[in-house]
């Protein structure tokens, strides 16, 4: 398995075999890193890191040459400065990311009409339709590749498989600039010495877990008794992992995903333990979130918040919302409930709110009243002002004063809408 750095890459000779594929995962090449490192060139093959220089920001991308020290994302810039002081750091420019995105996208889409974008930087293709057109999956990927980096600069991963599961774990092997095939045949080869950590779905704990009773590849979750797997996971997670484990993944390409959740969150450039400070600033992410919110035409079922403390130790709360709503008023109110909630035993460094189970605006039945219709008109308003002075232009007086962070970062930039046309 690639480690995440590009050592033990995995890549298929030209001209590979691709029977019985017809699923693609294209994953760009530490995209943000690689942007900065396209529109500054004298960045190239240096150790780049995408984040705020100046206080306590986390590193939001890196490039493969800073993560061969051990730099990783979501780590603290300090941090990574230690593993690598030769890097440089530079700001993000998500604009520029997401116009690259869309740029990217567009040039899936005029391949086929099947295309489910996972995250700005990501989507899975169904190519099975296009053959006559286009040729065979392994050929499609390898003129995606081409065609990408002609059109944008920049590279991708791809990995050909038969279904979404095996393809999304061939591109990770092959990376950075690599295409990996797995054919029907040879998936159960391709998956049995594979790390459980490997198969989508298993996070750090359930890892942990199954590692802890000598669970440790796909072939020993093979070997597993079922109610072995469904004591450490759960019925339905061990009977999820046992499907993947075989390469059974009946998911389609939903072109109509939508993302999971929008979040914004900020790291303070001192701890902060005055509950009215960070009240304010759970306030400025609800309204930053609930402004994603209406611009998507969205709706919230559910409000999470994230507080990471001085010690580095991190809590989450969530809460279910009676009726889903973009007001950032009502998001705001429910991240402070969910706040007086959580353990305030030592300063805080970052705090973020996210709006979860989203749904489109105005698809959930209508209340007999609509406790938020004033907020709705005020924000409305704003939205207005925003679009025509900039965002920021008009804000709460009680939000107004020096910034504590690097400014917030929303921490999962969405993908660009596909134009249907």
């Amino acid at each position: 398995m690639g480690r995440g750095d590009g050592t033990g890459r995995l890549v298929s000779a030209e001209g590979a075999d691709d029977t019985g594929t017809g699923i693609l995962h294209v994953d760009m090449d530490a995209f943000y890193a690689s942007v900065e490192q396209l529109d500054d060139p004298s960045l190239q093959g240096k150790p780049i890191i995408v984040g705020a220089p100046e206080g306590r920001s986390v590193v939001s991308s890196a490039s493969y040459e800073a993560r061969r020290f051990g730099v990783r994302s979501a780590m603290p810039v300090g941090q990574a400065l230690r593993l690598c002081p030769t890097a440089t750091v530079v700001l993000p420019h998500f604009d520029r990311y997401l116009e690259l995105s869309g740029r990217v996208m567009r040039i899936f889409r005029d391949v086929t009409p099947l295309v489910e974008p996972l995250s700005i930087d990501e989507a899975f293709l169904d190519v099975r339709g296009v053959r006559r057109l286009w040729g065979s999956p392994g050929a499609i990927a390898r003129d995606l590749r081409a065609r990408v980096l002609d059109e944008t600069g920049l590279t991708c991963s791809i990995g050909v498989a038969a279904t979404k599961h095996v393809a999304k774990m061939a591109s990770t092997i092959s990376k950075p600039d690599g295409l990996l095939i797995v054919t029907e045949a040879d998936t159960a080869a391709f998956l049995a010495p594979r790390s459980v950590r490997a198969l989508w779905g298993v996070g750090p704990k359930a890892a942990e877990a199954l590692e802890g009773r000598g669970i440790r590849t796909v072939a020993d979750v093979l070997d597993s008794p079922r109610e072995v797997l469904d004591r450490v996971l759960g019925p339905a997670m061990g009977e999820r992992i046992r499907h993947l484990a075989r390469g059974i993944d009946a998911r389609s390409v939903d072109t109509r995903r939508v993302e999971k959740s929008i979040g914004h969150e900020e790291t303070f450039d001192e701890d902060i333990a005055d509950p009215a400070i960070l009240r304010s600033e759970l306030r400025r992410l609800a309204d930053k979130v609930g402004a994603r919110l209406r611009g998507a035409g969205w709706e919230a079922s559910t409000i999470a918040i994230k507080v990471r403390y001085a010690d580095f130790s991190t809590t989450s709360r969530s809460q279910t919302l009676p009726e889903p709503t973009a007001v950032g008023q009502r998001i705001g109110d429910a991240a402070h409930d969910l706040f007086a909630a959580v353990d305030h035993h030592l300063p805080i460094r970052l705090i973020g709110v996210r709006a979860e189970k989203l749904r489109t605006a105005g698809s959930a039945p209508l209340a007999l009243w609509d406790d938020d219709a004033e907020w709705r008109r005020i924000e409305d308003a704003l939205d207005g002002a925003a679009a025509k002075f900039g965002r920021g232009a008009v804000t709460r007086g009680t939000l107004l004063g020096k910034a504590r962070g690097g400014g917030s970062l929303p921490s999962s930039p969405p993908p660009p809408t596909l134009d249907q046309g």
